[in-house]
């Protein structure tokens, strides 16, 4: 009997025996092991793994299987949240078709390509005995971004920013523990009500965990000796009351 499944968010184990969730391990520690125990890595496209070089998060779940006369096949869906928004999926096909009985596993980066293998295993026809799977662990969900990010020495890009900040009302030491783990960023310029002499930008920050954060960065010349500032505030609407208290001390119209 072949059973499918949609969501049953648990990772394959080393046998058909026993199905453990797994929540220990970062995105390319599971990568490797994946990697590690399947016999056609080597197949798998070079431009596939480089783009899982930058996975944030992932997610396994089992797809069907299959239970006849002692052999056994199981598929698995495992996928990875990348830092640019996308999601890539890895097919792996588990199974003891072969002589000897061993468990052997398999990747494949398409389902159709899953299907076709699947295809070959040598498996009776027949309906099998009825048998039960563990009922699905519920993993937390990965939210998906909702902007393209850059992933180069954001924790640090946090540190610098918070470090140039002059103003005292600024996001304080939690925004900075919390960004110690950003791992992409993305710099845009924040348009709306307009302020002369005044410049937002957005910085907005993805943590490992999907979650995203932004500081609000004020960069002026409203300083009674006309020197540059920069101020950072943890909400747009601080910032914008900012730019606005700065215009007014400094006599000159209030941003409408």
């Amino acid at each position: 009997m072949s059973v499918p499944y949609d969501t049953a968010a648990y990772e394959p184990p080393e046998s058909h025996e026993s199905h453990q969730p797994d929540g220990t391990h970062q995105p390319d520690e599971h990568l490797g092991r994946l990697l590690g125990r399947a016999l056609n890595s080597f197949e798998l496209p070079d431009e596939a793994l480089a783009r899982l070089d930058c996975a944030l998060a992932y997610d396994s779940s089992l797809h069907s299987a299959h239970h006849s006369a002692g052999l056994h096949r199981e598929t698995y869906r495992h996928t990875w949240l990348l830092a640019d928004g996308h999601a890539l999926t890895l097919w792996e096909l588990v199974h003891n078709t072969m002589p000897g009985r061993l468990t052997q596993h398999e990747l494949y980066t398409t389902e159709e390509d899953l299907r076709l293998a699947t295809d070959r295993l040598p498996l009776p026809p027949e309906a099998a005995p009825d048998f039960e799977l563990p009922l699905p662990l519920q993993l937390p969900s990965i939210p998906e971004p909702r902007r393209s990010y850059a992933a180069d020495g954001s924790a640090d890009h946090a540190r610098r920013l918070l470090r140039r900040a002059e103003n005292e009302d600024g996001p304080g030491p939690a925004a900075a523990r919390l960004l110690h783990a950003a791992c992409a960023h993305q710099i845009t310029q924040a348009f709306g009500r307009p302020c002369l002499g005044f410049t937002l930008y957005e910085h907005a920050f993805l943590l490992h965990d999907g979650s995203e954060v932004s500081l609000w960065e004020i960069e002026h010349t409203a300083t009674p000796d006309g020197r540059h500032m920069c101020e950072v505030y943890a909400t747009q609407d601080e910032a914008r009351a900012a730019m606005e208290r700065r215009a007014t001390n400094r006599s000159r119209p209030s941003c409408g």
